[in-house]
């Protein structure tokens, strides 16, 4: 057994002592069911195989989505599970990242106390990383949804925003189009758009083309979200500090953004429950924009754990809450989930050095 295995069980017997179920998946896991959570960009980041019976697979590219089905298809309620083994995850730029490594994972279903089970995942993972020199940063996707939620826009305008939170730059783009006032387009205007356009070549037909063009016409008379709006968006998304401090901005700002408000009573609870816990609050760094760039199934309460000398290396440990994926995948039925993972190679790194 490699160091790194043995740190791994290590980390899984002390999950299990701690009341979790350990559970195993398999590596090949059913593209179709990536693919309808992650759309084709997951083809950029996953090991995609076929055969002949089961059609396309994936190399594992982690564990949350199939212990998630394995739940919403027999699990207990509550439950708590853990986990060890490899994920495979494609490097097109970087080649000094490895392309298959080690997690280990915490994972809880319980709908009676889903803020304390944030703290209990947060505690425990901290638990767990021990001495290790690392800081900790979190962050909660459900405050820009609520925000994106309540601006006053079209239905589609606002389901593009909310599909594109996870990729910041989309988002950007999509607020700036949105905040600008449409460009008037000549083929709109036409009575008769395909007259003399010749025959159909291709997959799309005309019905196709021109429901796209309604969409655009009716697109066009939106009117545009205002710059206020825009920049209390931006103020929202700039809040950056530790976590005491952030939740009084985020309170300050949602006198002008009251749609916020919950989700940011919701962060003091979970403020308070990680106190409780014994986590040093003082230290947790906070921002808006934190967790848009990991998985795209996390809509609440995101965190990460980072070597505090060491920024050459991805997190230690990361995590969060995925409600709506329970849901997307329970066909129908949803509960409360939140879990962590560990990365026990990189922790051994640090552990060496500490």
């Amino acid at each position: 057994m490699t160091r790194v295995s043995t740190r791994a069980a290590q980390l899984r017997a002390h999950f299990e002592q701690l009341g979790a179920l350990p559970v195993e998946t398999s590596i090949l896991q059913p593209a179709g069911t990536l693919l309808d959570l992650y759309g084709e960009d997951i083809r950029g980041r996953a090991y995609i195989t076929s055969d002949a019976l089961r059609g396309e697979q994936m190399l594992r590219p982690d564990f949350t989505v199939p212990v998630v089905q394995m739940h919403m298809e027999a699990g207990a309620d509550p439950a708590r599970y853990t986990y060890a083994g490899t994920v495979f995850r494609r490097q097109d730029d970087e080649e000094s990242r490895p392309n298959e490594y080690t997690q280990v994972g915490y994972e809880v279903f319980d709908r009676a106390e889903p803020i304390s089970a944030d703290a209990e995942v947060f505690a425990l993972i901290t638990q767990a990383l021990g001495a290790a020199p690392v800081k900790a940063a979190t962050g909660d996707i459900g405050i820009l949804v609520a925000a994106v939620s309540a601006l006053e826009t079209s239905e589609a305008r606002k389901g593009a925003l909310l599909r594109h939170i996870w990729r910041p730059q989309k988002f950007r783009a999509l607020l700036e189009q949105f905040s600008t006032p449409s460009v008037a387009r000549d083929v709109l205007g036409l009575d008769n758009p395909f007259e003399n356009a010749g025959p159909e070549i291709g997959l799309r037909r005309t019905s196709d083309v021109q429901d796209r063009l309604d969409e655009l016409r009716a697109d066009a008379q939106i009117t545009p979200i205002s710059k206020t709006v825009v920049d209390l968006l931006d103020a929202l998304l700039n809040i950056r500090a530790m976590l005491p401090l952030a939740v009084a901005q985020l309170w300050d700002l949602a006198v002008e953004m009251p749609a916020i408000g919950p989700a940011v009573e919701r962060l003091g609870a979970r403020m308070i429950a990680l106190k409780t816990r014994g986590v040093d609050i003082e230290k947790i760094e906070f921002a808006t924009s934190y967790g848009r760039s990991l998985m795209e199934y996390y809509d609440g309460f995101v965190f990460g754990f980072y070597a505090e000398t060491r920024t050459d290396l991805p997190p230690i440990a990361t995590g969060g809450r995925y409600d709506a994926l329970t849901k997307q995948l329970g066909q129908g039925a949803e509960i409360p989930a939140v879990g962590g993972v560990i990365r026990p190679d990189l922790l051994l790194d640090l552990e060496g050095a500490a």
